[in-house]
């Protein structure tokens, strides 16, 4: 299936969550631009999102689904309220015209929402949970399940997109930067320093406490660098068991920065460890090396960086996704050494210079 030819199309891209696969499809962006130079590309997403996208360059409009209010109105069932809520938003969206809309999130809160834009070509990837009765075409799901962004790029190439160029992109200002410049002096970190992401939604995506207070040990010991943990203000509490060993060296900034600050520090790191996380996968986006820690999950194996790479070791369970069988045992991150992530990352091209 191709795009209509259209000479000015107002687009809108839907992908309402989280952190990662925003970050994996913002190639589409620059794939739709390139396309329809002069369109008119908006992104709807969730409040807490919204920052990864307000500055991208090609992009014209970030448009946020009030998602909170609407749950509150329902929980209190105030049917009227929310009735007028969506009335509300179905016309802010209409307000732009859009020609076409892209349900890339495939999910029945994502698809009703393209409906409501009122696009009259509503087109969705791999549509579920009933989202396709409300598109009027839908592509299945595609692509390289190693590569990282594959299936937006299969995508893309159904719609007959170019894809030479599909990389991910994260907009920073100017302000985001210099934020990121203070902490850095702030806390001695000049000389170079390295970032870590232990923090995820799952259980069975985490490495284990003693693993990550055993690498810090190891990186101060072999290449005298601090660690930078970086997280959200909800990530907290785990990140106090990370500090229950103390480790000298750890600069804690665990909900101490926005999203876009984060992603700033991490464009500065000589190295980004990480599991399966958002902070994780803008590493790679940064284009910074990047060492990836999965297990439960395998999101890819082929970062598409020659300075990026997954540590994923196979079991017969894996990947188990959202219904691990191993009773919270987790071998498959337990079979990640430190010694292992230690010498991967020593031969990370931009790293092993800093280490030599």
């Amino acid at each position: 299936m191709k795009l209509p030819d259209l000479d000015n199309p107002s687009i809108l891209i839907v992908r309402l969550s989280a952190i990662g696969d925003i970050v994996f499809s913002t190639p589409l962006i620059h794939a739709l631009r390139l396309r329809y130079p002069t369109a008119r590309i908006s992104w709807l997403v969730q409040p807490e999102s919204k920052s990864l996208l307000e500055h991208h360059p090609e992009l014209d409009d970030v448009i946020v689904w009030p998602r909170g209010d609407w749950e509150r109105l329902w929980k209190q069932r105030q049917w009227l309220g929310l009735w007028r809520g969506i009335h509300q938003f179905r016309l802010q969206l209409r307000s732009h015209n859009f020609d076409i809309a892209l349900d890339i999130q495939s999910l029945m809160k994502s698809g009703f929402l393209t409906w409501l834009s009122g696009a009259k070509h509503r087109i969705g990837l791999g549509s579920r949970e009933g989202s396709q009765r409300l598109m009027t075409q839908v592509i299945r799901k595609g692509g390289e399940p190693r590569r990282i962004s594959s299936e937006y790029r299969y995508f893309a190439q159904q719609l007959g997109l170019p894809v030479d160029e599909f990389d991910m992109y994260i907009g920073l200002t100017d302000r985001d930067s210099s934020q990121a410049d203070r902490m850095i002096l702030t806390n001695g970190l000049e000389k170079g320093f390295v970032v870590i992401c232990p923090f995820t939604t799952r259980p069975q995506k985490h490495w284990f406490n003693t693993s990550w207070n055993e690498l810090i040990a190891a990186i101060e010991q072999q290449w005298g660098m601090p660690v930078v943990l970086l997280g959200g203000p909800g990530d907290r509490p785990a990140c106090e068991a990370i500090h229950a060993q103390r480790p000298a060296r750890l600069i804690d900034l665990v909900g101490e920065t926005s999203l876009r600050q984060a992603a700033a520090i991490i464009a500065r790191a000589a190295l980004v460890v990480g599991v399966d996380t958002g902070l994780t996968h803008i590493g790679i986006a940064m284009n910074r090396p990047t060492l990836c820690l999965f297990g439960s999950t395998r999101p890819y194996l082929e970062t598409n960086h020659a300075n990026a790479r997954v540590i994923y070791h196979q079991w017969p369970c894996s990947p188990c996704k959202r219904n691990p069988t191993c009773h919270g045992a987790f071998d498959c991150m337990a079979a990640i050494k430190v010694s292992e992530v230690i010498n991967e990352s020593a031969t990370l091209p931009g790293f092993e210079k800093v280490v030599i």
